[in-house]
């Protein structure tokens, strides 16, 4: 008599954590772990800001971490660059070879040939940021980072003086909640879960302003509807309203601000039949958002990034963060404008980043012109020697970065030497000399905080990587010995970076936040709320920027900053339509991708099927274009294939790309980037990713 013997089934156990990737919420993680390996996340309840709720991609990142196609051992070029031929090495062979690339090129041109590369794949602060150790101790080129805070940031610094705001859980506490120029049903859905309680528990409106019918605006109240690049006129209307019709708090001006009296000056001709004209909105509407806000003391502003992504990006948001300084909804709980929260952390990161021995002498290369740099333009290259080799850890640029022909182009140099640490064969790997395995974020430890909100998180590590996958620290640190590089951080391990970090800084030890999982550090309501004032010496809210002071870390100023305007305004430096190029694309992002991350996980691609290019049925029917046809998008610096989706959400003469999907990915092998240029944006640098002019044609 055969007996059945039911198979064991390995416990299940619940590890904590963060999300890592490059999204403003960082959600507080609970992970189910079996046998090994990672299985359902969920959002911890625990946490108030994530508040149980984490997006779709996320919660079903075991297909990620679990995907058959993760690289799992170091790899050598064997062919043609770009055509994907490799062969398994040793890890010893390859960190043998890129040392020795380094010095190769350190002998040839000095160590400013060498460009260690990094961005935002994990914002784990020992992960992500360890690599500038490297730089530091070497002299190589450093990395200046620009390609997605930057307009936002110093629009924002040019009015506040510090990068923070209201607790953004507050918006559960405001009676109108206005989402400007994002879209977090797709990028930040915990935004969301508050606002919809504020709805819910208060009767509170939510507004958004976007340039189409996205997910969140499918949610919103009072939807604005506007033209690409002309946030700063909808501001300003909004603000020549708000003092034609007495909602301007005068007395909290008189306080609180640098010359109310001139700005209102300025403002009598930028009224709603204005800025109609730039924005394509109703005077109506524009009315009736004027009039609601004005109406609405608890009115708080959520102001993403996307409207940012312009040439004239800083000055809409420091336009657009005028609004509640002109009401003084400043003053209230549920009031107020919150953008980002990076000022409040005030990390030292002498050890993980080896600031203690950062030189001031190498040059400083503009990751967005990454394209120019590659390319030998002697304006990107800051007047120095060519780059010749390269480290690229936790980013894609030749799929993210904007122009990508010269991209592709400098990534073709047979005398170019690089080496890159990644979890999948990405398009940037397949231009590898060397391709090494890289850990997951579940795979190592580290400590993350929130730029939406207000926590310390830290994140360990829950299960052992597969294959011969090593972290970022070990890479960084193996490279260092064979490389002669010194410094403290070189010895120690992530957990011991993390330690010496919250200890630094005042936040206890690692044993203590193991405990605790998290620290909401949100600072007081008078501090947050700039009650104790804003942060410039006399305490005022600059109304009259001065953009040659933006107290921003860049290496220079950046674009055509002399000309940028006194006062909030419109300011006409975007690519507007032309004859040859009549339509404004914007490159949003997609639900279920993040910029080049998730683009391999079958759910995603299930969900957002193809690319794709979203047209306003009437410019489809005056281009000769339907359903699913395939159209040429062209801009001045390449094209594009994208099949036609209709799409009546968008103002005329707009069409919209979400997602970043792989170059392969469209017929033609050019990938969305192909279309978005590199020029700096005023005053501190960064993309104008969502600011293009382009032809749509039939292909």
């Amino acid at each position: 008599m055969n007996q059945h013997i039911s198979p064991t089934i390995p416990p299940v156990r619940t590890g904590y954590s963060a999300c890592p990737h490059d999204c403003p919420s960082t959600c507080a993680l609970e992970i189910d772990i079996s046998g090994g390996r990672i299985g359902r996340v969920r959002g911890s309840s625990a946490n108030t800001f994530t508040a149980g709720v984490i997006c779709a991609k996320v919660a079903r990142y075991a297909e990620r971490a679990n995907h058959p196609d993760r690289l799992t051992q170091p790899l050598r070029r064997v062919g043609p660059k770009g055509e994907g031929a490799f062969a398994p090495i040793s890890w010893d062979e390859a960190l043998d070879e890129i040392a020795e690339a380094f010095r190769k090129a350190e002998r040839a041109h000095g160590p400013e040939a060498v460009w260690p590369y990094y961005y935002a794949g994990t914002m784990g602060l020992v992960m992500r940021d360890g690599i500038n150790r490297l730089t530091h101790a070497k002299g190589y080129s450093r990395f200046f980072s620009s390609i997605c805070v930057n307009p936002a940031w110093s629009g924002l610094l040019a009015g506040t003086g510090r990068l923070a705001g209201p607790d953004p859980r507050e918006m559960a506490k405001a009676d109108l909640v206005v989402i400007w120029g994002t879209n977090p049903v797709a990028t930040q859905i915990n935004v969301m879960t508050h606002a919809i309680r504020a709805r819910k528990e208060r009767g509170a409106k939510i507004a958004v302003v976007d340039v189409y019918r996205s997910p969140t605006m499918e949610q919103a109240d009072i939807p604005v509807l506007i033209r690409p690049g002309t946030d700063g006129a909808l501001a300003c209307a909004i603000m020549h309203v708000l003092f034609r019709d007495g909602f301007a708090d005068r007395a909290y001006l008189a306080a609180f601000a640098d010359d109310a009296a001139g700005l209102e000056a300025h403002l009598r001709t930028r009224d709603p039949e204005w800025a109609a004209h730039i924005t394509g909105m109703p005077v109506t509407e524009i009315e009736a958002l004027a009039q609601a806000i004005g109406r609405t003391p608890k009115t708080f502003i959520r102001a993403g990034y996307g409207f940012t992504r312009s040439r004239n990006g800083a000055v809409a948001m420091h336009a657009v963060s005028c609004i509640p300084t002109v009401t003084g909804a400043w003053q209230h709980e549920g009031g107020g404008l919150f953008h980002s929260n990076s000022a409040i952390y005030s990390w030292n990161k002498q050890m993980v980043e080896g600031r203690d021995i950062r030189g001031v002498t190498s040059r400083e290369l503009d990751q967005s012109r990454i394209g120019d740099i590659l390319t030998g333009d002697p304006e990107a290259l800051v007047g120095g020697p060519p780059v010749t080799a390269m480290l690229i850890q936790n980013t894609n640029p030749v799929s993210v970065a904007p122009d990508q022909e010269k991209v592709r182009r400098g990534f073709a140099r047979e005398d170019l030497f690089v080496a890159v640490h990644e979890q999948f064969m990405t398009e940037t790997a397949r231009m590898a000399d060397i391709v090494l395995p890289a850990t997951m974020f579940t795979e190592h430890d580290d400590l993350y905080q929130g730029g939406g909100n207000q926590y310390v998180i830290l994140g360990p590590k829950l299960v052992e990587p597969p294959g011969e996958c090593r972290s970022n620290h070990e890479v960084i640190c193996a490279l260092a010995e064979r490389l002669g590089a010194e410094h403290q951080g070189f010895r120690m391990s992530p957990r011991e970076h993390i330690d010496w970090m919250l200890q630094a800084t005042g936040r206890g030890t690692v044993e203590e936040l193991e405990e605790k999982r998290f620290l909401d550090i949100q600072p007081d309501f008078e501090t947050a709320h700039y009650l104790k004032g804003f942060s410039w010496p006399d305490g005022k809210f600059r109304l009259k920027p001065n953009w040659a002071k933006v107290p921003y870390a860049a290496p220079a100023k950046f674009g055509p900053y002399e000309t940028m305007p006194q006062w909030p305004d419109h300011w006409a430096v975007i690519e507007e339509a032309t004859e040859d190029f009549p339509f404004r694309l914007v490159t949003s992002p997609a639900r279920s991708f993040l910029n080049s991350s998730f683009t391999e996980t079958p759910g995603s691609i299930a969900r957002e099927k193809r690319p794709e290019l979203m047209v306003h049925p009437e410019d489809a029917a005056a281009h000769g274009l339907g359903e699913g046809d395939l159209a040429r998008v062209t801009s001045e610096r390449g094209a594009v294939l994208l099949h036609v989706r209709l799409f009546d959400g968008l103002r005329r003469g707009v069409a919209v790309a979400e997602s970043i999907w792989p170059n392969r990915s469209h017929q033609g092998g050019r990938g969305i980037n192909s279309l978005t240029g590199s020029d700096p944006v005023a005053p501190v640098g960064g993309a104008a990713l969502h600011d293009n002019r382009v032809r749509i044609e039939r292909a």
